[in-house]
């Protein structure tokens, strides 16, 4: 099937292995393009084969980016902010793709949310990309726009900055202090996910639908944390913080320059189970048989994994 996909995000970890997956699957047939305010942020994709490359502002340049598009996939979000940054990125930008594709006759919209989103989740996080869908769905409903949500867990993947940095941390440090250590995960390979954008753009079927995407078993925080340190060779204990002390780690390390490693409003996030809760359809119903992390993370963690991340963390303090 020919298609021609604006990726929103696409420069970013999930992005670029969608955009991989979506040349594979599709081939020559794929259109894909890709705004991105810098353009050294997307070198990861700069050069495949049907990828287009822009210079855009994303919050500004819709109308002109859309035009001759099948399809927009939303990848855009952020884990860290003022409750004003969550709301202009989780909540005005997917009114603005709404209005936009309104406007411009697009009709195909494909939205990454999460797990655990409610009106009132505990976090900013959680509340604002509800709040998200919500705009959507309402577009859909008055505008016709052929909605799909997708809600992953955590993802994990070559380049990821979480289990990436668990794995790192290990090697520095003979305890490992954990606030939110016995939160529920049940982490999602990032290839499956992009299989699976690419499977709810070829089927009609998936319209109206939301897909809860994770992997095949759940686990802690903790348990997730020293299965990196093992896979590497660098396993240490993990000291589970009581609520109290981690809320004042997460408080500490807000008050750093830089983006926090962990932020009271994550911790917030870590309360509410980050599993699918059963009631809606999953990775297979799209046919995706899901990924085990003891399978995948030797392919992609070794005695070097974080090292991008810490050291960038720490270069800002």
């Amino acid at each position: 099937m020919s298609l021609s996909v604006l990726v929103l995000g696409g420069s970013g970890f999930v992005g670029r292995a969608l955009c991989e997956q979506l040349l594979r699957r599709l081939g020559a047939d794929a259109r894909i393009t890709v705004p991105t305010r810098r353009l050294p942020h997307a070198r990861g994709i700069q050069g495949l084969p049907g990828v287009t490359v822009i210079q855009a502002d994303v919050f500004e340049d819709l109308p002109r980016l859309l035009p001759g598009h099948d399809a927009v996939i939303n990848l855009v979000a952020i884990l860290q902010g003022s409750a004003a940054a969550f709301e202009h990125v989780h909540v005005e930008l997917p009114r603005r793709i709404a209005h936009a594709m309104d406007a411009t006759g697009v009709h195909r919209v494909v939205h990454v949310s999460a797990l655990g989103v409610a009106e009132h989740a505990p976090s900013r996080y959680l509340r604002s990309k509800a709040a998200g869908e919500a705009v959507l769905r309402v577009a859909a409903q008055t505008h016709a726009l052929d909605l799909t949500l997708l809600r992953p867990s955590l993802v994990f993947g070559d380049g990821d900055s979480s289990v990436n940095l668990f794995a790192r941390l290990q090697q520095h440090f003979p305890i490992l202090p954990l606030g939110g250590a016995d939160a529920r995960l049940q982490p999602v390979w990032v290839q499956d996910l992009a299989g699976a954008l690419v499977e709810v753009l070829r089927r009609r079927e998936t319209i109206g639908q939301t897909y809860e995407i994770a992997g095949p078993r759940e686990l802690t925080l903790r348990e997730l944390v020293r299965l990196a340190g093992r896979v590497t060779g660098h396993e240490r204990p993990v000291l589970r913080l009581p609520h109290a002390l981690a809320m004042l780690q997460a408080l500490a390390m807000e008050c750093l320059p830089g983006e926090p490693l962990l932020s009271r409003d994550n911790l917030a996030s870590l309360s509410v189970p980050n599993v699918p809760g059963g009631q809606l359809p999953g990775l297979a119903e799209l046919g995706i048989q899901a990924s085990s992390l003891e399978a995948v993370l030797p392919t992609y963690l070794s005695p070097d994994s974080g090292v991008a991340r810490l050291d960038a963390w720490r270069g800002r303090h």
